[in-house]
């Protein structure tokens, strides 16, 4: 497996801990509907929260969620649409980005709260 690919699963392993701690219930991991992927689907209370993971080694290039484009938001919002219409649920949804800097200085978190839009 490629590095990034490494630092990518022990980002998502990362904010898996760190939401768990939050309190949030992890619903789904790597969810996947047609061509689109959701990182993780955790609830908090009443509101399905969706979290875009974005971990990078060093933000030289620029924060981690700076990576998260136009066209992967539309793509998110098609899949959780989906599994909130499949799972017949009523609820808020919230989409949130974790993102991480994981290098040998150490590891940061930080988590944005409704970084789109709401759904």
């Amino acid at each position: 497996m490629a590095d990034h690919n490494t630092l990518g699963k022990k980002g998502e392993t990362l904010a898996v801990d760190f939401l768990l701690k939050k309190g949030c219930e992890i619903l789904e991991k790597n969810y996947r509907y047609l061509k689109s992927e959701i990182d993780i689907i955790a609830r908090t209370k009443d509101t399905i929260v969706v979290v875009e993971v974005k971990t990078r080694s060093t933000p030289d290039f620029g924060d981690p969620q700076e990576f998260v484009k136009p066209k992967q938001i539309q793509s998110m919002v098609k899949a959780i649409d989906h599994y909130v219409t499949d799972a017949d649920l009523d609820t808020e949804v919230r989409f949130d980005i974790v993102a991480i800097i994981e290098n040998k200085q150490g590891t940061a978190i930080e988590h944005l709260e409704d970084a789109f839009y709401h759904f």
